[in-house]
């Protein structure tokens, strides 16, 4: 099996969303094989010709005022130089969010962020962790799954966190960012199978 590499490309403005982009990066460094680089959004418009050697473009922002916010816009607004030139056709892609409700309208920012993807003729990758799976149970309760299950915020298109105003490092909380591991590790899988 040949090196697969995969990049997040993340903007974060108060650290929690920086914290799931290190525990996606985390999840996809654990795949045998993979090289992993973790960019701010800022720094990925810069070095923003080395992406194209990479297999793999994950896309972390935070949700504000239920959207992507400006950093992660610029960024994707970047991307155009690579629309035209098809250079990253083909490329696995993904995303992540964070927002300090359990919806925040976060799934705007998804589809937004999978849009620019589509767009750049890449192929997205959703979420394989199935709501409250490492609770069972926790669905057929009123109080629902808590914050160290899995996928809490029932996300299909990309792990959402919900961190509530509660500055890092007790937010986002472990199933959050055990969602997003999870997720970084199924970027890498994938990658590799289209990448043999």
């Amino acid at each position: 099996m040949s090196n697969i590499k995969i990049a997040i490309v993340y903007f974060s403005k108060y650290g929690h969303t920086r914290l799931q982009a290190e525990a996606v990066r985390d999840g996809a460094a654990s795949f045998k094989g993979s090289d992993v680089l973790l960019l701010d959004a800022a720094e990925a418009v810069r070095r923003i010709d080395e992406l194209d050697a990479y297999d793999a473009i994950v896309f972390g922002s935070a949700t504000y005022m239920g959207n992507m916010a400006a950093g992660m816009k610029s960024f994707l607004e970047a991307t155009v130089t690579k629309w035209g030139s098809g250079k990253w056709k083909n490329k696995i892609a993904g995303g992540f969010t964070n927002s300090s409700n359990f919806s925040g309208d976060k799934l705007n920012t998804l589809q937004g962020m999978m849009i620019a993807a589509m767009q750049l003729g890449m192929i997205w990758v959703g979420v394989g962790d199935i709501v409250g799976s490492n609770e069972p149970g926790a669905e057929s309760t009123v109080d629902g799954p808590g914050p160290d299950s899995l996928n809490r915020n029932s996300a299909s298109i990309g792990p959402m966190a919900s961190s509530f105003g509660v500055r890092t490092p007790d937010a986002p909380p472990a199933g959050d960012l055990k969602t997003a591991w999870n997720y970084g590790c199924r970027i890498a899988e994938i990658t590799a199978r289209f990448n043999p």
